[in-house]
């Protein structure tokens, strides 16, 4: 074949052409060699001499395409309606398939005239130079041509009476009956639609929403609502749940199967409007006798249901933390007894894994309900008995389930499963609002394991400190830290200690050790330096310590607290010696018998030099352990003689009298809260200082807004103990009030 333009007569080559075309347009059997000569056909019209022929050729095609749709339709209509939708898509079937093929052998004239005649979206909108382009820019490839007259000669003479056949077919399907029209050819015939105009860019599903989808949403809304009052007549909320998620469920399958994709949202939406979104008080009527109940089969289908209504959750959700709420407040009520704080954490970390649980497996972790959860935990765990004038505990007894969990005393209970406990403590601990409480009770414990040698295990003690810096902050545990510094200082002090009385070649008698502790690291208050005399074993040791010290430190002052101190004596008056261990009052007290086996209790306590108090607590907890014998009942310091008690025997050889070591006083808490209120108090200045000194003038509200926001990490300060700390920095010049205005505050450089 030559490619040069050539003359053509138009009416024999356009007769062989569209016998050709109605073989591919039937799919009937077009040999190859046929084929080629048409698509040369074709390209020869295109180029030919001395005027292209591809317009007319265009027209032609358009005209014969258009008398071919015409006839199918004749045929669908002659063939009677009941088998309309089924003939209809039979010929879309065989139309579909030959329009692509069509578009294939007019390839040349598509890629070369069409193409280069068509506007461009700027032509369309300002308009061509070119007056042909414009005639011509209607113009749109054979495939496409072929799809728009289907729509044009089809689709619309058809359309409403097909959608009608269409939907009477589903609705017979909904009912479980078998359609009169093949499924195959419902499905085919509705996605028609969307493949007639699949050559649009844009609004390619225009035909199908319009024609099929909005009839198909109305119908389906009508039939749900009918649907939905069939079964509110049962009046159980369970079973009306799963009859709709199936419906939901039903509706769904039926849209894969016969829709096109982009329906599925629409029509789980009308099924959800019309059979939960208008009958939700019905739903909620049962709400809190399930949630009480915890039916979890029947919560799960209403978080199903709901979670798609726009804000239908809010009901649900406020039912849970209310549930939560008080199951967390039973949980906690009335405990009583040493092992209240065991019990509080232990309870309360029960009730938040069963209903994180309860909410992973029933409501998916939705946030709203894992956000009701958090609520629920922080209302239970800074409660305030007594209508909130009684102070909230939480701190106080996690700090001593930490205690307990890390003394040597917790038996019964493998590292493993104390770093476990100690882990799942810091859930509760994010919750407490008073961290500041906390870290008090917490840091007097922690100071008990330290000096009392007491510590189950330095690395759970510091990976505990470890998880509270991760959860608040370095300096939140800044004072915790310096405490273990001090303690491995300690260990060196001692270490050198050792050398320097080696070296000058001293005998203590004595094996002598000391912690040196900082007294702004340590929560051991204002330590009240308790009137003794030194047992004579001791005061060597003790001058030599601090002639050491002071050697190695100018300016350092050294405070003595016998009352934290302990010691180790051998009894060797007995039958067999024994070792225990003591407080050094009560070390001091029977190392008086160690020339005489019988003292008066004034006798005592005069060459101790200590009083009344302490000499009654230590001299009792030596005569209730039995190594004292006592004359009377109750220990009278004119009347009551104290004696050895040569017959003492104990099935364990190495012992501590533990009376020593008390058990924390209401007054001691007491302290511990006041001291807290102290601290709060300068926190709170510090940090009015540093905002004010950033910003030079500021408003009374945003003053107390950035102060709470600053404090808010380790405690909730009220706006009245903020007032009052302004108040206290504007009484030392710190801050002043502006002249022009009574709420506003300026810093005082």
């Amino acid at each position: 074949m030559s490619l040069k333009p050539r003359q053509v007569d138009f009416n024999s080559t356009w007769g062989a052409i569209r016998d050709t075309i109605k073989g591919v347009i039937t799919l009937d059997h077009v040999p190859r060699t046929v084929w080629n000569d048409r698509f040369c056909d074709v390209y020869s019209l295109c180029v030919a001499h001395p005027e292209p022929l591809a317009d007319r050729l265009y027209a032609e095609t358009k005209q014969y395409l258009i008398d071919h749709v015409a006839q199918l339709l004749n045929k669908v209509q002659e063939e009677g309606e009941q088998n309309l939708v089924k003939n209809y898509f039979h010929y879309w079937s065989q139309y579909s398939v030959g329009s692509q093929y069509l578009h294939s052998l007019y390839l040349y004239l598509n890629q070369q005239h069409i193409k280069s005649q068509k506007m461009s979206d700027a032509e369309i909108i300002y308009g061509s130079a070119d007056p042909s382009i414009t005639a011509q820019g209607d113009q749109m490839e054979i495939g496409e041509l072929a799809l728009q007259v289907w729509q044009s000669n089809m689709i619309w003479p058809l359309g409403h009476r097909l959608v009608q056949l269409l939907l009477e077919a589903i609705d017979l399907d909904r009912a479980g009956q078998p359609p009169a029209i093949p499924l195959e050819a419902v499905r085919g015939t509705i996605l028609s639609f969307v493949e007639v105009q699949a050559y649009k860019k844009k609004s390619q599903l225009q035909l199908y929403v319009e024609l099929f989808e909005q009839p198909f949403l109305i119908a389906s809304g009508e039939h749900f609502k009918r649907n939905a009052a069939l079964l509110l007549q049962e009046k159980d909320v369970s079973l009306y749940m799963e009859k709709v998620r199936g419906k939901v469920d039903e509706e769904l399958f039926r849209a894969r199967r016969f829709l096109h994709a982009s329906s599925l949202a629409k029509v789980a939406h009308r099924c959800e409007l019309h059979m939960v979104a208008e009958h939700l008080q019905f739903l909620y009527s049962e709400c809190q006798n399930m949630v009480k109940y915890e039916q979890k089969m029947d919560l799960s289908n209403m978080y199903d249901l709901l979670k798609s209504v726009p804000n239908a959750l809010v009901a649900l959700v406020d039912t849970v933390f209310d549930h939560i709420k008080n199951q967390g407040l039973a949980a906690i009520h009335n405990l009583q007894g040493d092992s209240i704080h065991i019990n509080f954490v232990e309870n309360l970390l029960a009730v938040y894994k069963k209903y994180r649980a309860l909410i992973k497996e029933v409501f998916k972790s939705d946030q709203n309900f894992m956000g009701a959860l958090d609520k629920a935990c922080n209302s239970v765990i800074n409660h305030r008995p007594n209508d909130g004038r009684s102070p909230c505990r939480s701190p106080e007894l996690l700090a001593k389930y930490c205690d307990t969990l890390l003394k040597k005393s917790s038996k019964g209970i493998t590292e493993s499963e104390v770093d476990e406990k100690l882990s799942e403590s810091i859930i509760i601990f994010k919750y407490i609002d008073d961290k500041d409480v906390f870290q008090k009770f917490y840091s007097r414990s922690l100071a008990k394991r330290l000096i009392h040698q007491q510590t189950q295990s330095m690395d759970a003690e510091e990976a505990m400190i470890n998880r509270l810096k991760q959860a608040c902050g370095y300096e939140f545990t800044s004072k915790l830290h310096r405490m273990f510094t001090d303690m491995s200082v300690s260990a060196d002090l001692n270490n050198k200690f050792q050398s320097f009385t080696k070296q000058k070649d001293i005998d203590l008698g004595i094996n002598f050790g000391i912690y040196v502790l900082q007294a702004g690291a340590w929560p051991l208050g204002q330590a009240v330096v308790t009137s003794f005399a030194l047992p004579q074993q001791l005061e060597k040791s003790v001058q030599m310590f601090e002639t050491f010290y002071h050697d190695r430190f100018n300016g350092r002052k050294l405070t003595w607290l016998h009352h934290l101190c302990q010691a180790e004596l051998k009894l060797g008056h007995l039958k067999k010696p024994y070792v225990v261990t003591v407080q050094t009052f009560q070390m001091a007290i029977l190392l008086l018998f160690e020339k005489t086996d019988q003292l008066s209790c004034k006798e005592i306590r005069e060459t101790l030099q200590l009083n009344s108090e302490q000499f009654k607590r230590h001299a009792t907890s030596l005569v209730d352990s039995k190594l004292l014998l006592a004359d009377t009942e109750e220990l009278d310091e004119t009347e009551t003689n104290l004696r050895l008690n040569m017959d003492y025997s104990n099935k364990r050889t190495k012992f501590r009298i533990t009376a020593a070591i008390q058990k924390e006083t209401p007054h001691e808490v007491e302290q511990t809260m006041n001291s807290v209120e102290e601290d709060r108090k300068m926190y709170l200045q510090a940090a009015i200082v540093r905002i004010m000194k950033s910003r030079k003038v500021l408003k009374h509200n945003l003053l107390i807004q950035e102060v709470y926001t600053q404090s808010k990490v380790s405690f909730a300060p009220s706006v009245p103990l903020i007032k009052k700390c302004i108040e206290s920095l504007i009484d030392k010049q710190y801050i002043e009030r502006t002249p022009h205005s009574s709420e506003e505050y300026s810093y005082v450089a």
